[in-house]
């Protein structure tokens, strides 16, 4: 643990909005507990925390798309992967009238965003939604404006149910849309698409349900149609993180099994190996030890999903290995 005497630590991080409203709570939780030691954490987005990580103007980042290999290999510093928790990301909509649960499949969503499904009563909406009457109004495409790991989990989902998708517009934390508007931030999407009728978007489960919107079950591999919750996600995560690879690098979007659900993601701090302040490394080890020792038990009540027990065994002796 971290000496109640130590100097005061002021530790300055940047990314993904995906995971704040946990991250939040912990970095004040975990001041409350050791007052020397305060977090800043922007919410920004994961192309931002990428950049600021990589060029060494935060402490730490936060990313829910894993570095690619180049990302890593120009870094001005030496940086690590640690999973946190595990989210899911959902398709949101403001239809006036329609109060029903809609089914999505993610061809569908593919179209959507590509501007070849254009109107809410298009057929293949109507027979994926039987006794729903749909209206003939145009659908609002939504997306993130900003580098978001959120859109990397949607395009990474969209690109392996597509393959149009996948050869127009592909994956990655910043795309070119086919159609739509861009809002930044999970909260500017959010934001649009209630205050926008016959809008469609996409953002993490806890933001739907903290504005209260309504948001669709998925296609899922095994062809069910399932509701983003934190139990779809630890199947998703159990289906695919058995052989979870060294540097916790890893897609789980579309997993295997009946029970999973598919625009799942573990979502990432990005922690250099050294820190250049050794203060502030042993800060940080202490604060990630007690992530997983008390800041787990926390995710469900947040509609995340905690770590398999597998990776928290795993990041232990990782975090041991941070300077």
């Amino acid at each position: 643990m971290v000496a109640v005497g130590a100097s005061a630590q002021n530790i300055t991080a940047a990314g993904a909005t995906f995971p704040y409203p946990i991250y939040s709570k912990w970095f004040t939780e975990y001041n409350q507990l050791h007052p020397n030691v305060k977090i800043n954490y922007q919410s920004q987005g994961s192309g931002a925390g990428i950049k600021q990580t990589t060029e060494g103007t935060v402490d730490f980042g936060a990313s829910d798309m894993p570095m690619k290999d180049d990302q890593l290999a120009a870094a001005k510093i030496k940086v690590m992967h640690l999973p946190t928790v595990l989210g899911a990301v959902v398709p949101v909509y403001n239809i006036p009238g329609v109060t029903k649960d809609l089914n999505f499949s993610g061809e569908v969503i593919a179209d959507i965003y590509l501007g070849k499904i254009t109107k809410w009563n298009d057929p293949r909406l109507v027979k994926d939604n039987p006794g729903v009457s749909l209206p003939s109004t145009e659908i609002l495409p939504v997306y993130r404006s900003d580098g978001s790991g959120t859109t990397f989990i949607f395009t990474d989902f969209l690109s392996k149910v597509s393959p149009d998708w996948k050869s127009k517009v592909g994956s990655d934390t910043s795309v070119k849309w086919p159609a739509g508007v861009g809002a930044k931030g999970n909260e500017g999407v959010a934001g649009m698409v209630k205050q926008s009728p016959n809008s469609f978007g996409y953002v993490e489960l806890i933001y739907a349900l903290q504005n209260k919107m309504d948001y669709g079950a998925v296609k899922n591999a095994a062809g069910k149609f399932l509701k983003g919750s934190p139990e779809g996600v630890t199947a998703a995560a159990a289906a695919s993180a058995k052989t979870m690879p060294a540097d916790y690098r890893i897609s789980i979007t579309n997993a295997p099994g009946a029970a999973s659900y598919p625009i799942s993601s573990f979502t990432y701090l990005l922690i250099p190996l050294k820190f250049a302040d050794p203060a502030k490394g042993a800060a940080m080890k202490d604060f990630l030890s007690w992530m997983l020792a008390h800041g787990e038990s926390e995710a469900a009540s947040m509609d995340y999903a905690p770590l398999p027990a597998q990776v928290q065994a795993m990041e232990k002796k990782t975090i041991a290995t941070i300077k």
